[in-house]
């Protein structure tokens, strides 16, 4: 079994992005003026040659992205995501989207847990963006092995990739030995036969921390780690729900638009199930230690210990 390991999933970009390059010739990065806190100043350190700073100009960045794409290069463009999926959303949709162009989209210090930024910058609107411009595809791996694996994914994947990073360092959740990534397909870390918690990004460390609690008080808990929010893993999710009869969704993000909403199209589509979504619940967040902010909007495994002890009351 790998090493476990804390860090921040914005940091396993950095080192990931600057490691595979050697192998991809083609990939090049691009940054609005945050190469030290997206940590593609390690990219920039290693491969300078091929990092462009874009300045505070993120809709000129995605169009630069664009062209370079169409001239046969592999270009991760990388921001905060309230930035590179928000303020630029309309040069994504127009001038990635719709062309469908080999463009990453890279959305840095995502959610709630970027804490005494505020506001702002406190970016839970990414993933219902993203998910409405066609054919995007949509990342947002949960841990470090799983932040690698998803950039190697990216890479190789021939089309527009959203990939979702976070601010805070989280515990390694997918360190065992036959741990595999594939592009639309969720991994069951915890299988259990009572209720089924589908978790994406930070929120799927929280999901496993509640699973272990509860099956110390008789609780059969399945976590599923939602890597990729589109396309989504239909599969899984009617498997979970036919097999357990109860879902509840958790992201660190609005529940309006995000993997909840994903999940819900699913179940409503193919097989009726109780739902419950935890995730931001349709407001702005504020200025804040990050840990704090978690547990203030319930994004923490205690809560999901208690919405799934209320969802098998039902």
């Amino acid at each position: 079994m790998a090493e476990m390991v804390k860090i921040a999933t914005r940091e396993s970009f950095g080192n990931a992005i600057a490691e595979f390059a050697d192998q991809y010739p083609d990939v090049v990065v691009l940054d609005a003026d945050l190469a030290a806190a997206t940590k593609t100043g390690i990219f920039k350190k290693a491969h300078p040659d091929r990092f462009i700073d874009c300045g505070i100009a993120e809709c000129n960045m995605v169009g630069v992205a664009a062209g370079l794409a169409a001239c046969g290069k592999i270009p991760f463009a990388a921001s905060f995501a309230m930035f590179s999926a928000g303020r630029a959303f309309e040069q994504v949709r127009n001038s990635v989207g719709y062309p469908h162009l080999n463009v990453k989209i890279v959305g840095s210090h995502a959610g709630i847990s970027v804490g005494e930024d505020g506001a702002t910058h406190q970016c839970c609107e990414d993933i219902g963006l993203m998910r409405t411009i066609p054919g995007m595809v949509i990342l947002n791996p949960a841990d470090h092995y799983e932040m690698r694996a998803a950039v190697k994914a990216a890479i190789e994947y021939n089309g527009p990739v959203y990939l979702r990073l976070g601010r805070l360092a989280v515990e390694s959740v997918n360190n065992n030995d036959d741990y595999t990534f594939e592009i639309g397909k969720g991994i069951t870390l915890r299988d259990g036969s009572d209720i089924t918690v589908i978790a994406t990004g930070l929120l799927v460390g929280e999901a496993v921390k509640a699973a272990d609690a509860l099956k110390n008080e008789g609780i059969s808990v399945r976590v599923i780690d939602m890597h990729t929010i589109k396309p989504i893993d239909r599969e899984i999710i009617l498997k979970a729900a036919k097999e357990t009869g109860k879902i509840v969704t958790a992201e660190e993000h609005n529940v309006i638009g995000g993997l909840g909403d994903a999940v819900a199209s699913v179940l409503s589509e193919e097989c009726p199930t109780p739902l419950v979504k935890i995730g931001v619940n349709d407001e702005f967040g504020y200025s804040g230690p990050a840990v704090d902010l978690l547990k203030q909007f319930g994004l923490c495994a205690s809560h999901i210990e208690e919405v799934v002890k209320k969802t098998l009351g039902k």
